[in-house]
């Protein structure tokens, strides 16, 4: 079975095409950990790191504390929350999540620190399954889920004494961002929704990148190669994961890969608890994804949405195409308004470039200037 055929759906995370390739490569061993017990279906409690350790400095200008919160499904959900020092009243709120593979500690707490150094209520949550949340197996990923994820943020800012329910809105990074935007879909009490460097998992799962992979033949064969696996897992006991970022790489990867390396595997951006600084996910993580195409009635979303992707970025073809759905509108590597839906493209900037501060494009200004606009 060819690997580049299988890439998509064996990685789930955003370097699958190379990194399944390298770590095949690997000792065995390192590729596969146990996360269930055949004997025992006992639930864990959560463990939160009360330290500082973030891949971004502590802020002096916001207050921050760890919150938890129950999705629908039962899963807890541990977060971050920042709120603006010296303010009073009811605060209009944000939930922030992603990259796909990452965790609070990285992009998605910096993008949440910054907005409520702007004045908003915010909070970075790891999804379920991930990071310091709940879930078991570990590293397992559902379309369903982890939108699911968001609307449970939601949920929890709704009730919160110092928030306005009415003034609510979220943030997705990478593949987080097609969460956010199926979210949107949803739930009307999201008033406002970016989507940063976004990724379509289910739209990259199902045809790999670029339509490369889009036959009923190559998607048959991820389909019995999941299956395959799924056998194996159970009979082991263990789920196989598929590898993340490679530790090193040759002089001939892919520019993206090189882009994310240098985010995930170097101290600008590692994490322990980050599956695309480590192992990365299941194999058979994101099995669901494959038929279940998440922006189906994008055009029914009836509140704001921006759109934000780097010129250069490998991925920007995915912001294009919900652009498209949502408005109906083919706009091509330029940023474009159709109603209260915008993409905003940022010139020179790679995908990895919208994780942090670190290339300084990151358009803050304009994420404020478009939550206090939508969140009135």
């Amino acid at each position: 079975m060819k690997k580049s055929v299988l890439a998509a759906v064996l990685m789930g995370a955003s370097l699958m095409a190379y990194a399944q390739i390298s770590n095949n490569n690997r000792n065995n061993k390192s590729m596969n950990t146990t996360f269930f017990d055949k004997q025992s279906d006992a639930s864990v409690e959560l463990t939160l790191t009360q330290e500082w350790d973030k891949t971004f400095p502590k802020s002096e200008k916001v207050n921050h504390k760890k919150v938890t919160f129950k999705n629908r499904y039962g899963i807890e959900l541990a977060a971050d929350m920042y709120i603006p020092k010296g303010a009073e009243g009811k605060f209009a709120a944000i939930a922030v999540s992603g990259p796909f593979g990452a965790v609070k500690e990285q992009s998605s707490g910096l993008y949440a620190q910054h907005m409520a150094e702007r004045g908003f209520l915010t909070i970075a949550f790891d999804p379920s399954f991930t990071g310091e949340s709940g879930g078991e197996p570990r590293r397992m990923a559902s379309p369903d889920i982890n939108t699911e994820d968001f609307l449970a943020a939601v949920d929890f800012l709704s009730v919160q004494d110092n928030v306005n329910p009415e003034r609510i809105g979220i943030i997705g990074i990478c593949g987080w961002g097609g969460m956010a935007v199926n979210a949107a879909a949803l739930d009307p009490r999201i008033k406002a929704t970016v989507a940063s460097t976004m990724y379509d998992m289910t739209k990259v799962n199902i045809e790999g990148y670029f339509a490369s992979e889009n036959t009923k033949e190559q998607r048959m064969e991820k389909r019995r190669a999941m299956a395959a696996q799924r056998t194996e897992d159970f009979r082991s006991g263990t789920y196989k994961r598929g590898g993340g970022v490679p530790a090193e790489l040759p002089d001939d990867a892919p520019w993206f890969v090189k882009d994310y390396h240098s985010y995930y595997k170097t101290e600008r951006g590692y994490h322990k608890r980050s599956g695309n600084s480590n192992d990365g996910w299941n194999v058979t993580g994101t099995q669901s994804f494959l038929n279940q195409p998440i922006l189906a009635f994008a055009d029914e979303i009836e509140t704001p949405v921006l759109l934000i992707h780097g010129e250069k970025a490998h991925s920007r073809y995915f912001s294009e195409y919900a652009f498209e759905k949502m408005t109906g509108k083919h706009v091509e590597g330029q940023s474009a308004k159709e109603g209260n839906k915008e993409m905003l493209i940022i010139p020179g900037a790679s995908h990895v470039d919208l994780y942090d501060d670190v290339a300084g494009v990151i358009p803050y200004d304009k994420l404020e200037t478009f939550f206090k606009e939508n969140l009135k």
